[in-house]
């Protein structure tokens, strides 16, 4: 396995001079994202008419021919074609298969593949079937049109992932997550080439599985929301059939309140434990002293192993309360007879048990950074949820780890720090060796303030760069062609079936109670939700909370606002005043100063908008001025000491939040404002 890796990451290494060669210069016109490692453009184009058909003349089985089955059906949708297969050597896509890759997906599976597109044909190759998954993907984001009609571009792509575990975690204990949003979360996970769904399927708010061993887990441990067990086989061949692996989490020693509800005797304080819809901590662990503890564990796991095939299994580990163990005089005399200093010691112990219990049911265990310990077992393999620095630290100690500090989606951070996050940074001092300890990634969807409703426009499309990040060389790293890229795979994972642009336009219809006015689309394009801490610390949510205000509906790192600060800056580094970028920003300003009587005028019927109101009222004297500012700057005349005193005030008041809002233009209207601030000191043009 270790040699495995290594080569992966020497290929990786060496695809890096390829890439840079044959995209001199780079087709940044590209649609692409990920990127590919290589990409060399041809001549000419490969129409795509009625007539279109596809060909496998060699290996072949349900999931290639499902694959391409899918691919054609969305193919069909943009062209409006019915398209097939066909025998016949001339078709326009040949799709060839060497063999079917391993029986159990695993980190092993070759996912590479080459695509030649010519104007008479285009041919994709790929080892295994997962790699012709992961061509056909590319394909499809090819597809272009002309006044001829449709086409895909000439050119020869050869590609292979960077990082061979490239995921996504979903927690549904928080929040549950019916069976339709998990299958459309793994159709937009294989559009962007993700190979991993971690399900976190047990936390202290829920057990999500039906157990038949140990039925009071789901009975009372998830208020009747969990997936039955035919779901679950379901839900992991669905996933297999698009080249994903299915890890499951079941979080122990802590956060494991939801077990006790129904087992209460192998918690290591006294119960009663009664179903917890508060968000908040305070989990009582398990015991780790007793042996009924592990025999519980033991027969529970054996059960689960049946139903998720793959090869590792996510113990959680992480955030372990010791107060209860502190407290409790019989693990406090196991420790004391044992030799176990402290808590980290204790859960050690308990972390080695589990190991044999993992191993003895052919699984190898996966944990957060808190199980790393000089003599955990080597092939236990690290999450890191502190970073890359504690990842490298496992990396050295010789474990297998995979990076999600800088990828979780539930802060709501600019895809921009997410797509600067990487797994082995460039300034990285690990040695070949050490570097291939390092698996890959996962972006996080942690359930707290996620519903059915929401969640796919919170993990949407900006998983897209993370998925990039984890497949592409790492000098792929211009983050204003990623947005330009990100904006448009954004289309392709709603053909796919996401709901994440569809379901904010429905919770807003109903958060207005029917349709709105375009101003009121507007304004939701320039405000954002608060960053995770911030939104539960003003509502403080449950499990019965629901997400429906406008911070739950509006969606972070708005394409407008982005658009919106792209005109600034572009505005701020013309050496003289650019007409048209003044006009078309002086529109959007003046648009924000209207928004204000839009959303009041909704208020006054609509409840839900009275949030906003003065977020609305923040925006537009912002927009207000930011217009002043750009007839400072345009007439290159100093603007009096008051106006600069009150702007000041005014930035200082806009960037407050108000209720579960804020403003997404803030820092761009800034720059304006502080530009023309500086045309007294010869700051600004």
């Amino acid at each position: 396995m270790k040699f495995v890796n290594l080569c992966l990451v020497i290929l990786s290494l060496l695809s890096l001079p390829a890439y840079l060669r044959a995209q001199n210069p780079p087709p940044l016109t590209l649609p692409l994202m990920p990127m590919p490692a290589s990409v060399r453009m041809g001549q000419g184009r490969l129409r795509v008419n009625s007539d279109f058909a596809t060909s496998s003349p060699g290996y072949s089985d349900p999931r290639l021919q499902g694959a391409i089955s899918r691919a054609l059906v969305r193919l069909g949708a943009r062209t409006t074609f019915t398209l097939g297969g066909s025998a016949n050597a001339n078709a326009a896509l040949m799709v060839r298969v060497d063999g079917p890759g391993e029986s159990v997906q695993g980190l092993n599976e070759d996912e590479s593949y080459s695509l030649e597109i010519t104007p008479q044909q285009a041919t994709l190759h790929a080892a295994a079937v997962t790699g012709a998954m992961r061509g056909l993907e590319t394909l499809l984001q090819l597809l272009a049109a002309d006044s001829s009609g449709f086409y895909f571009p000439a050119l020869r792509i050869d590609d292979r992932p960077r990082f061979p575990w490239r995921g996504l975690l979903v927690d549904v204990s928080r929040h549950w997550e019916p069976v339709d949003v998990v299958k459309r979360t793994l159709d937009a996970m294989a559009v962007v080439k993700l190979n991993v769904f971690h399900w976190h399927l047990s936390d202290d708010q829920g057990f999500r599985v039906e157990s038949k061993t140990f039925p009071r887990l789901h009975q009372l441990g998830s208020d009747g929301l969990y997936y039955t067990q035919a779901e679950i086989r379901d839900i992991v061949a669905f996933a297999r059939d698009r080249g994903i692996r299915v890890v499951p989490e079941f979080d122990m020693p802590g956060h494991s309140h939801s077990w006790f509800i129904g087992y209460p005797q192998y918690a290591s304080a006294p119960g009663p434990f009664e179903f917890k819809r508060y968000l908040g901590g305070d989990s009582v662990p398990f015991d780790p002293t007793r042996k009924q503890t592990y025999q519980f564990i033991d027969k529970f796991i054996g059960e689960m192993s049946r139903l998720f095939p793959d090869a590792y299994w996510h113990v959680g580990g992480d955030e372990v309360d010791g107060t209860p163990w502190d407290a409790n005089p019989s693990i406090q005399a196991f420790k004391k007879k044992h030799g176990l200093p402290d808590n980290t010691a204790l859960q050690l112990y308990f972390n080695r048990q589990l190991t044999r219990i993992v191993h003895h049911h052919g699984k190898q265990m996966v944990g957060w950074d808190e199980i790393l310990n000089p003599d955990l077992p080597k092939d236990a393999v690290v999450q890191s949820w502190r970073g890359p620095e504690s990842l490298a630290t496992a990396a050295k100690r010789g474990y297998d780890g995979i990076l999600s500090a800088p990828y979780y989606l539930d802060k709501m951070f600019p895809t921009s720090s997410y797509y600067a996050g990487d797994p082995i940074p460039a300034n990285s001092d690990l040695d070949a060796t050490q570097a291939a300890h390092i698996l890959g990634g996962e972006a996080c969807m942690w359930g707290e303030l996620v519903t059915p409703e929401n969640i796919e426009s919170r993990i949407w499309p900006y998983t897209a760069a993370i998925a990039e990040r984890l497949w592409s060389p790492r000098e792929v790293n211009d983050v204003a062609d990623m947005y330009r890229r990100m904006d448009i795979v954004s289309a392709r994972l709603e053909e796919a079936g996401s709901r994440h642009r569809l379901n904010p336009q429905a919770l807003l219809r109903q958060a207005a109670g029917g349709d709105y006015p375009t101003l009121i689309g507007d304004f939701i394009n320039f405000v954002e939700p608060l960053r995770l801490g911030l939104h539960m610390d003003e509502r403080r949510p449950d499990q019965n909370t629901p997400l429906a205000a406008l911070g739950d509906i509006v969606v972070p790192d708005s394409p407008a606002a982005r658009r919106f600060a792209a005109q600034v800056t572009s505005f701020l580094k013309s050496p003289a005043p650019d007409a048209t970028l003044h006009d078309a920003l002086k529109t959007q300003l003046q648009a924000l100063q209207a928004m204000q009587d839009a959303v009041s005028a909704l208020a006054s019927h609509a409840p839900v908008f009275r949030d906003a109101e003065a977020s609305a009222a923040d925006l537009a004297e912002l927009g207000m001025a930011g217009e002043q500012a750009l007839g400072y700057l345009t007439q290159g005349r100093n603007p009096p000491p008051d106006w600069i005193d009150h702007q000041n005030a005014l930035l200082d008041r806009a960037a407050k939040p108000k209720g579960l809002l804020r403003i997404a233009v803030l820092d761009a209207t800034r720059q304006l404002i502080l530009a023309a601030e500086g045309l007294k000191s010869g700051e600004a043009h």
